[in-house]
């Protein structure tokens, strides 16, 4: 199985965090991710010492940049390379001696895709950071968390991997089109702040209207509604309910015997939802998650089960679809999206 994106060669300057994730995503589908590692470092089984699953899926060459042979060899590779990703700093990739108008000139149809939290520009550019700066610069931190309380950190999901990581395979794979009808490459600067900024579009559109406030935990889909929020149940665990559409909604009601109580005929009156949450709280106090899974799960109302790490491989909708794979007897995230007609080659580990 060669995958959809057979043929793309790749060279990554190896990193931690949303650069090598974007190389995972890559190299599940089928390009050649050259994966160029200093010395010492193909020795270990990650930066944190485990088994990177984000470093799946390549070709590691193990290369000091600080040495003119090791970067004679880089910048042959990127001859013939249709892409190339890196992490660093702005301004590092040129010290090394890898000047993007220098590599493009020799390759005139490479795709440079630098990824950084601030940008290649801007007054924070050259400063550190991590993903729930950039995130709280964009305005998306803002949005996570309860009324009246402090912004909650929603992991490093928003600013590594979804605006970061996802953002910069994207941008490479849509300048290798462009490369592939133009003739001309081109630098693709991938900041987590601009793509934290982007995945907020919807919510911008909404506050752009009057229907999303700029205040946490009072909004229709940050939790403050009681269609749209997780509740405990008996036994300690968790639900998720996210009755939005009227149809949905109206069978929820009907699950819970409440078809007919005025209380909840007035769905979207914001001034109503504590109160309505309060109620909904107290039903789900009174069975296990199970339970409720029983009676619900199979219910068109927008219902699941708030899974743990542990959980989730096990759940039957995520073994029915390989959701989870299991490589060397370790659990891990199955290539995503699916393909029809290219589906994603076997998952190779990286060596340590």
């Amino acid at each position: 199985m060669a995958g959809a994106l057979d043929g793309i060669t790749v060279i990554e300057l190896a990193g931690i965090g949303p650069a090598p994730f974007a190389g995972m995503m890559l190299g599940d589908h089928g390009a050649r991710v050259i994966r160029i590692e200093r010395p010492g470092q193909a020795t270990r089984l990650g930066d944190f010492g485990y088994r990177d699953i984000l470093a799946r899926n390549r070709e590691v060459h193990v290369l000091d940049l600080k040495d003119p042979a090791s970067l004679a060899q880089v910048r042959k590779l990127l001859g013939d390379a249709d892409a190339l990703i890196e992490g660093y700093r702005p301004g590092v990739l040129e010290r090394l001696g890898l000047v993007p108008d220098l590599l493009l000139a020799n390759n005139p149809r490479l795709v440079i895709g630098r990824m950084t939290g601030w940008g290649q520009e801007g007054p924070k550019a050259p400063l550190a950071g991590h993903d729930i700066n950039y995130i709280a610069l964009s305005g998306a931190l803002h949005t996570f968390g309860p009324k009246g309380g402090k912004p909650m950190v929603p992991t490093n999901l928003v600013g590594d991997f979804g605006g970061g990581g996802m953002m910069l395979a994207f941008g490479v794979l849509a300048g290798i089109l462009s490369a592939r009808s133009t003739g001309k490459g081109q630098v693709i600067d991938c900041a987590m702040v601009d793509g934290a900024s982007i995945l907020n579009a919807m919510t911008y559109a909404m506050f752009n209207i009057g229907m999303w406030q700029d205040e946490r935990g009072v909004n229709p889909l940050d939790g403050a509604a009681h269609f749209y929020d997780t509740y405990e149940t008996a036994d300690g665990k968790w639900i998720a309910i996210g009755s939005v559409e009227e149809p949905f909604y109206a069978l929820l009601l009907e699950k819970l015997g409440l078809t007919g109580d005025q209380d909840f005929a007035y769905q979207a009156d914001a001034a109503l939802w504590p109160r309505l949450k309060a109620r909904l709280e107290a039903i789900f106090l009174t069975k296990t998650r199970d339970e409720w899974c029983a009676e619900l799960e199979d219910a068109d109302i927008c219902f699941a089960p708030v899974l743990s790490l542990a959980e989730a491989p096990k759940h039957p909708h995520n073994v029915a679809r390989g959701t989870f794979i299991e490589v060397d007897g370790e659990i891990q995230p199955a290539p995503a999206p699916r393909f029809s007609a290219t589906p994603a080659p076997p998952v190779r580990m990286k060596e340590g």
